[in-house]
Formats: structure tokens, sequence, C-alpha cells
């Protein structure tokens, strides 16, 4: 077998797992902090005002992350279901249904920051324009994945019908992305490429992709610590966990990973 493979197939095993993510959960948090302080602190102080929105561009920090984490975290949380329904790996269950939360945090984000930056471009807190319109959707596909989890008494039954409904929310992804060029509406068109060149001039880029390298390290710190917790409270009675965590029934609710 190949190493790469095994090393894959030995991570599904929950004790493998749960020293795993109590390592890098630790190194992806430190490693995010530093990063996202340097992002906020070249968008918000260093780079100068954008030439037609001044001041008011610098919620682009915030907001063009965040847009991007709420597609990548939903097609992170399905391909982690697809491989759950098809190979029944319990800790790819865990891990989609721990993205859910986060990337309805992350929706929410940019919903709540395209909003203000609306009021101030368009004069409007709302429209129902086709992006905005497609990431609201994205948010209630987010928390229907959530409250049908929290629904089903049995967790891997839950896991699973939860998981269903983001592999077939995922088609809604192509929709959010491209629902300016082929509709229109007042959301400006894709004005920054990671491939190619942008509309933004390029040193108010540079902080974009400090924030944008900052949410993912963040994020996989997040997912791994509530992976983890997770994956303690299902197994709670089982040896491995009394024997990490000194119960002889269940790891004390105060040692569990936050």
């Amino acid at each position: 077998m190949n190493s790469l493979v095994r090393w894959f197939h030995q991570l599904g095993s929950p004790p493998t797992f749960d020293r795993f993510a109590a390592r890098w959960s630790r190194v992806f948090y430190v490693a995010a902090l530093p990063v996202l302080l340097i992002g906020l602190w070249q968008g918000l102080f260093v780079v100068p005002p954008e030439q037609n929105q001044h001041d008011a561009f610098r919620i682009i920090y915030i907001h063009v992350p965040s847009a991007w984490m709420s597609l990548f975290v939903f097609a992170l949380m399905a391909f982690y279901a697809v491989i759950a329904l098809v190979w029944r790996i319990k800790i790819c269950e865990i891990l989609a249904m721990a993205c859910a939360p986060m990337g309805a945090g992350f929706t929410l984000i940019t919903l709540l920051t395209g909003s203000i930056w609306g009021k101030g471009t368009w004069g409007t807190w709302w429209d129902w324009d086709p992006r905005m319109t497609s990431e609201l959707i994205l948010l209630f596909l987010y928390l229907g994945v959530i409250g049908l989890y929290h629904a089903i008494e049995d967790r891997r039954s839950a896991a699973r019908a939860a998981g269903l409904l983001a592999i077939v929310g995922v088609g809604l992804l192509p929709i959010i992305r491209y629902s300016v060029d082929w509709w229109g509406g007042l959301h400006q068109r894709q004005s920054i490429n990671v491939f190619g060149d942008s509309a933004v001039r390029p040193e108010l880029i540079a902080p974009l992709w400090w924030m944008v390298i900052g949410t993912k390290l963040w994020f996989a710190g997040s997912l791994l610590g509530k992976a983890r917790a997770d994956n303690i409270s299902r197994d709670a009675g089982k040896a491995w966990v009394a024997e990490r965590f000194g119960s002889p029934a269940a790891a004390p609710l105060e040692e569990l990973p936050r």
C-alpha cells in the first residue's frame, strides 16, 4: 500500500485522528494569528485609499475572504460527505458536520459586510441582486444542514442525511460564482483573479492575500478542534478515550477540546 494512502487510512481511526487534531489545530491557530494581523494592519492602515471609494473600500479585506471561504467550506463539506457516504468513514462524517457552523458564520459575515458596503456604494442595505440572493440561499442551505443534523437522534444517520443535503446543495456554488456574469445586477463583476490580471491596483491586493491565507489557517485549526471534540464526544465510552483522559467511562467535559 502506498505510504500516503496508508497514512490517510490510519487517520480515519478515531484515536489517530485525535492525536493529529490535537497537535495540528494548535499549529494552525498559532500560524493564523500573525498572518491575520499583518493583513488587517496593511489593509486598514498601510495601503492608500482607493481612487473611487476612498477608505470605504477597506471592507474588502473582510468581505472578499469571507465570501471565498463561504464557497470553499461548502465545497469541502460536500467533499467530506461524499467520502462518508461512499466509504462509511466516521471521521469524514464528523469533519463534514464540523464545517457547517463555520461555513454559516463566513456566509453571514459576507452578507453583513456586503450590506454595509452596498449602503455606501449603492445607497441601499439590500437589493435582490442575483449574487446577494444566491449567497443568502447558501446561508439557508448551511442552516438546513445544521438543523437536519441536530433533528435526528442517531449521530451517524443524522450526518449521512445532512451530508446528502450538502451534496445536493453544492450545485448552488457555480450559480453564486457566475451569477453576476449571467444575470448582471448591482454587484460588481469579478475584479480580483487568483490567476490572471485583476482590476484592483496591485498595491491594494497584497493585504487581501494575507487575509485569504489567514482565514484558511484559522478555519483549519477550528475545523480540527471542533471535529476532535465531536470525535471524543461520540466515543466517550470507548477505551481509547478513557486511556487518554484517565477516566474509566468518559473524558471529563472540562478536559474536552473546544
